[in-house]
């Protein structure tokens, strides 16, 4: 048997941190707007004629055996954890080869790992025949990753590689709702830069640093919490009824309150191609993610994204050929 899964990575337009468990339920209305880019994972398995087990990445250049799945369960640590812990939760009945692939650079903030956990799941979900549904893959995932990385994990990274497209992602004390934003994937592909500064970043850690002074009662991050919240309500507005001034403008400001919170979240670099990006033509930029490196997106004018791309490469970035993903996990 050779199965076959995909699954896109996103980038964050606002909202993000608050998707991390119990934070949004300190404040009010919190959503994450976020879209799926098509830099993709894929993860590939081929079952084996005998119990053994192979792991193998393409893009890290890692590979590791076992004799079987009892092996495998037994060991200590793992070369690939975020494989192997979630062939330990599924525990398939066969031998096979598992090959996974990302195209997110490294520590990139595109949440190549969460893809790729959404991916490899839908895969093994398949193999096994476990016959959960997507919701239930994304709770499975969602609490590896957190025994990987072993601080707590947020949501929204999860819901671009499930459905794809533009998301708002709502986080109440009832759960959490994904709904389907209604911009056109030509519209947004006009209007947004994608760079990698080559600067990889640990999202677990500044997300914690954050969470812990949340958690110890700073008043600051708390209130700066409640603005972001605020502004992501209202950046789903924008999108919705496609105000791009509108969502240029509160990008900007979800920038500043979260340079606020957690002043490792910029670097120099990340300084000058913000302010080289708006002498080209960008109305508003953020880090991806948790910040401190990694990817950097742009708001911009129609008709300048040529120009703006070109000013950021010159200014250092790599800027990366990417576009909205309309559709979310595929397994064949």
């Amino acid at each position: 048997m050779h199965i076959s899964s995909q699954a896109p990575c996103r980038v964050d337009l606002a909202g993000a941190t608050l998707d991390i468990w119990p934070l949004y339920l300190f404040h009010d209305n919190v959503v994450t707007v976020n879209f799926a880019v098509n830099r993709y994972t894929r993860c590939d398995i081929v079952t084996n004629a005998d119990p053994s087990i192979v792991l193998r990445s393409k893009d890290l250049g890692k590979e590791e055996k076992f004799d079987s799945l009892a092996a495998l369960c037994a060991a200590k640590r793992y070369k690939l954890p975020v494989l192997a812990l979630l062939v330990r939760h599924f525990a398939p009945a066969v031998g096979f080869t598992m090959e996974s692939f990302s195209e997110a650079p490294a520590g990139a903030g595109i949440s190549g790992s969460s893809a790729l956990m959404i991916a490899t799941a839908t895969a093994l979900n398949k193999l096994t025949g476990a016959a959960h549904r997507i919701e239930k893959i994304r709770e499975i995932a969602q609490n590896i990753e957190a025994q990987v990385i072993r601080v707590p994990t947020g949501a929204q990274d999860y819901y671009p590689a499930m459905y794809g497209g533009v998301s708002a992602v709502e986080l109440t004390p009832a759960g959490i709702t994904r709904t389907a934003l209604p911009v056109e994937a030509n519209e947004l592909d006009q209007r947004f830069v994608l760079v990698y500064t080559g600067a990889p970043r640990n999202s677990g850690i500044n997300n914690w640093e954050v969470m812990k002074g949340h958690i110890d009662g700073n008043r600051a991050i708390h209130r700066n919490f409640d603005r972001i919240a605020a502004i992501a309500n209202s950046m789903r507005t924008a999108l919705h009824v496609h105000d791009w001034d509108s969502a240029g403008r509160l990008m900007r400001e979800e920038w500043s309150y979260r340079r606020k919170n957690i002043p490792g979240i910029t670097t120099p670099l990340i300084d000058e191609l913000v302010t080289t990006a708006r002498r080209s033509g960008s109305t508003g930029a953020k880090v991806c993610g948790a910040g401190g490196g990694g990817c950097v997106v742009f708001l911009v004018e129609p008709g300048t994204k040529e120009k703006v791309s070109v000013a950021l490469k010159a200014a250092g970035a790599e800027v990366l050929d990417a576009k909205v993903a309309p559709k979310g996990v595929r397994v064949r």
